[in-house]
C-alpha cells in the first residue's frame, strides 16, 4: 500500500526517494527499505529517531530549491549510529537519496516490488477482502482472482492485479512461479478444483511453494479423501496447508485470521 499511495502521489508533485543502500552491524532498517519524503509529509521509514530527521532536512531542503540547475538529482549520506546521532545501535548505515517525478513511477515500480514475494488469493468474501487489507502494507505483491463479477471493493482495486475467472481454478496455470496461494472462495466445490489444480502445477513444474486452505480440519478430511480419489497421492496432500494461520491463534473474526495468515506468510522461507 506504501507504493502504491507513493507512486499515486508522485503523479501529482515531485519527491526524493531515501533508500538504505547498505547496513554494517546493528541497525533499525535493512537495506532496501525507503521513504518517500514530499515538500509536506512523507511515505514510508529509514528507521525513525534522529537519524530519519536528517534525512528529511535534506530531502526537503533539496525539494525546496528543485530547480537549482546546479544540484544533483542523486546523492549518498553516511551515518554512524552513535551518540552524535542520540542513537546508540552501533551500526552503519549508507543512504541514497534520489530526486524523482511523475515520469520515474514504472521504473520506480520495477524497482521497489522486486523484492516482494507473489501471493494468489483465491476468494472475495469477507475473509478474503481483510487479508488483502492486512497484506496491503507487507512485502507481497498480491493477485486477487474470483469468479464473481463486481465482487472487488473499489477502494482496493488500484492497488492489487484482480481477475474475474470463471471457471476460477483456470487462473492457477497462469500464477506467477514462486507465488504463495490461499484459497478460500465462497464454494466448497470451487475450492477443490483449485486445490487440485494448484497439485497437478506442482506436478508439472513444482514452483507454487505454499498452497493455503481456509476450513476446518474436517473440510480437509474430505477434501482429502476427494482428492486421493482423483489419483493424488498423500505425500502431495501432505503439502497442502489446511486449516491456515498460525495454530495458536484461534479467534474467526476476518480480522484475527487476516492476521494470523499474514504472519504465517511472513514465516515462510
Amino acid at each position: 500500500m506504501s507504493l502504491f499511495a507513493f507512486l499515486q502521489r508522485l503523479s501529482l508533485e515531485p519527491a526524493v526517494l531515501v533508500t538504505v543502500a547498505s547496513v554494517s552491524g546493528s541497525a533499525p532498517r535493512e537495506a532496501g527499505a525507503w521513504m518517500a519524503v514530499f515538500a509536506g509529509d512523507q511515505i514510508g521509514t529509514v528507521g525513525g529517531g534522529h537519524l530519519e530527521w536528517v534525512c528529511l532536512a535534506q530531502a526537503r531542503d533539496h525539494l525546496a530549491r528543485w530547480h537549482e540547475n546546479t544540484l544533483d538529482k542523486a546523492w549518498r549520506h553516511r551515518a554512524a549510529l552513535g551518540p552524535s546521532l542520540g542513537q546508540c545501535c552501533g551500526g552503519t548505515m549508507e543512504l541514497a537519496f534520489e530526486r524523482v517525478q511523475a515520469e520515474d513511477g514504472p521504473r520506480l515500480q520495477r524497482l521497489l516490488d522486486r523484492d516482494h514475494r507473489p501471493v494468489a488469493l483465491f476468494g472475495g468474501g469477507h475473509v478474503g477482502q481483510a487479508i488483502v487489507r492486512a497484506l496491503l502494507p507487507l512485502p507481497f505483491s498480491l493477485y486477487w482472482i474470483d469468479s464473481r463479477d463486481e465482487i472487488f471493493p473499489l477502494q482496493l482495486q488500484g492497488s492489487i492485479n484482480c481477475e474475474h475467472s470463471d471457471p476460477v481454478h483456470r487462473a492457477v496455470d497462469g500464477l506467477v512461479p514462486g507465488s504463495l496461494v490461499l484459497v478460500m472462495s465462497f464454494s466448497h466445490a470451487e475450492d477443490l478444483d483449485i486445490v487440485a489444480c494448484c497439485l497437478e502445477r506442482r506436478r508439472r513444474q513444482d514452483d507454487l511453494p505454499f498452497v493455503g486452505l481456509i476450513g476446518s480440519q474436517t473440510k480437509w478430511a474430505v477434501f482429502r479423501r476427494r482428492l486421493r480419489e482423483r489419483g493424488y497421492s498423500d505425500a502431495e496432500l501432505d503439502r497442502i496447508t489446511c486449516p491456515i494461520g498460525l495454530a495458536g491463534i484461534r479467534g474467526k473474526e476476518p480480522a484475527v485470521i487476516a492476521a494470523s495468515v499474514a504472519a504465517q506468510l511472513l514465516l515462510q522461507g
